[in-house]
């Protein structure tokens, strides 16, 4: 079985299409993960896609195909607002060969909350080049509430997005941040300088995992970024293991 699919997300940002189109190309550490983009028409995308749209500030898309009539297409357009805004309306199109209803509706939720961090990303974190980590939960976070028990060992449990935690993660010391998004399956941590977000793939039929955007420090040292980044993760990670070990 198969299914095509079409994932429309529109959203207005705090930010200049400037902004926004250089967050989508060239700053996807922040928001997504470190993706590679040859900056110009026919160039290469991620994941070995073509770039099949290049209008900056206004349009950017990438296309794939492969095996079997599979295809993924990602398409941003972009438009100015006034007081400095701008609109974005992103589509993502493709094929699911397996899984379908639920690997759809993981795809909904998870660009929901990919689109979310990019306007947080443009908004609070303008012209900032992020270094990036993952974390991949245990077996044990597979469990149906696993995501529940992250929620309530950040102090989260019972608050709404707007509110401010304070987590201690051994290694790292206490962590001060604004609950910046907050569903049935995804969690997002803002700090001044770093980004946490927490996905409840426990959900999709995998483990819960983490992702870390850090904008602190000297942009120009990405080596020495980069392991700040790994640091943090190794320090998450155990906080993980030792939720559910």
């Amino acid at each position: 079985m198969t299914r095509e699919f079409k994932i429309v997300h529109e959203q207005q940002i705090d930010g200049t299409p400037e902004q926004v189109f250089a967050a989508a190309t060239e700053g996807s550490a922040g928001w997504l993960w470190p993706v590679d983009i040859e900056l110009k028409l026919g160039g290469a995308g991620p994941f070995g896609s073509s770039v099949t749209a290049w209008d900056p500030p206004h349009r950017y898309a990438n296309h794939m195909d492969g095996e079997n009539g599979f295809y993924n297409t990602l398409e941003f357009e972009i438009s100015e607002r006034p007081d400095g805004k701008s609109w974005l309306r992103y589509v993502h199109s493709g094929v699911i060969f397996e899984d379908e209803e639920n690997q759809y509706e993981a795809a909904q939720q998870h660009t929901a909350f990919y689109q979310h961090t990019l306007a947080q990303v443009v908004k609070y974190f303008p012209g900032r080049q992020a270094s990036f980590a993952e974390v991949q939960g245990p077996e044990g976070s597979g469990a149906a509430d696993a995501l529940q028990r992250v929620k309530a060992a950040l102090g989260i449990s019972d608050v709404e997005a707007g509110h401010r935690v304070s987590v201690t993660i051994e290694g790292l010391g206490h962590i001060d941040a604004e609950v910046d998004y907050l569903a049935e399956n995804f969690v997002g941590l803002r700090t001044e300088d770093a980004m946490y977000r927490f996905f409840g793939r426990n959900a999709f039929g995998s483990v819960v995992g983490m992702t870390i955007h850090l904008f602190a420090g000297d942009a120009s040292d990405e080596a020495a970024g980069d392991e700040i980044a790994r640091t943090e993760a190794a320090a998450w990670g155990t906080w993980l293991n030792g939720l559910f070990g």
